[in-house]
């Protein structure tokens, strides 16, 4: 397995761009501030999908994204839900993913993704004990929030006080 540097982004709400873990800014269409998250959507040149939304939430150390898939890369998940650290700034916020994600699909299942992943960041020295701790807390959080709620993370996120809307 290839160990890497956690992923890093940022999201400058002034400029209306996004700079993506390689570096490569992006115009961003929309982003509406809310007390609880950043709401971004966006364009994407990605071979398999061609539209991004995503939600920033800092308080439960989650983004959880849509990802609008050309129709011949098609994957079996509502959203997707990247485990990590969150931070709100002006005019740029910022995010350092912890290698974990969750696939829910609304109504059926949520499915934790990569801990191998994380172990190996860890023991490569990427994320230190007390972070790597953090990331399992918050993603078991979270898959025993959504699955509470039916498998529906947007009805966890409208009881945590969170209450999202996608495009």
């Amino acid at each position: 397995m290839h160990v890497h540097p956690p992923k890093k982004e940022a999201f400058d709400l002034s400029d209306l761009t996004n700079t993506d873990p390689k570096g490569f800014v992006r115009p961003v269409e929309h982003y509406r501030v809310e007390p609880w998250g950043l709401y971004m959507a966006r364009h994407s040149d990605h071979p398999h999908f061609h539209y991004l939304e995503s939600w920033l939430l800092p308080d439960l150390g989650l983004r959880a994204s849509i990802f609008h898939y050309h129709p011949y890369h098609a994957r079996d998940q509502d959203r997707y839900v990247d485990i990590g650290e969150f931070s709100a700034g002006q005019p740029v916020w910022r995010s350092v993913d912890h290698y974990l994600d969750l696939v829910v699909r609304t109504g059926r299942d949520t499915e934790l993704l990569d801990v191998d992943e994380l172990l190996a960041a860890h023991t490569s020295g990427y994320l230190d004990a007390a972070t790597a701790e953090q990331a399992i807390t918050v993603a078991t959080r979270a898959v025993d929030g959504i699955a509470a709620h039916g498998h529906d993370l947007d009805a966890w996120l409208a009881a945590e006080g969170m209450p999202v809307s996608w495009r």
